[in-house]
């Protein structure tokens, strides 16, 4: 039996059909994925590569909260949600949510709730790396 919450914070590369296979279930006719990736393009700036710190123990816990929260309020079968931690390159995957569902609309819901979700309240910091130097992206206007 498949868990209905699974997260993971990891420095390898991500793969969508492992976390697409990790909600598929034969009760389920709706799957939503979101695939966050990185631009090249930000504010008019060239972005070379983003950096993600996390407080892994805490990010953890607070990615299950996220998946329990929408298990409860939401009609959906699994939610899974992977994110990346350390260097991460332009047009490679920085995070995937997977919903199963046995209707669409739940799957859509939940999936947004989870990723607006995550960015609020998960102990993930991204750095932003430019042509012309970096920052931690919310500490700068």
């Amino acid at each position: 039996m498949k868990n209905k919450i699974n997260v993971v914070i990891s420095e390898e590369t991500l793969s969508i059909d492992t976390v697409y296979q990790d909600v598929h279930d034969e009760l389920c006719g709706g799957i939503c994925l979101f695939v966050g990736t990185v631009r090249n393009k930000n504010k008019g700036k060239n972005v070379t590569h983003l950096d993600f710190e996390t407080y892994t123990p805490m990010a953890l816990k607070e990615m299950n909260k996220i998946g329990q929260r929408a298990v409860d309020q939401y009609d959906i079968q699994h939610i899974s949600i992977f994110h990346r931690s350390g260097y991460v390159g332009i047009k490679d995957i920085a995070v995937i949510i997977a919903v199963s569902s046995i209707h669409r609309d739940a799957c859509f819901q939940a999936c947004q709730f989870a990723i607006d979700t995550l960015k609020e309240t998960v102990p993930i910091w991204k750095k932003e790396h430019l042509d012309d130097g970096s920052y931690w992206v919310g500490a700068r206007p």
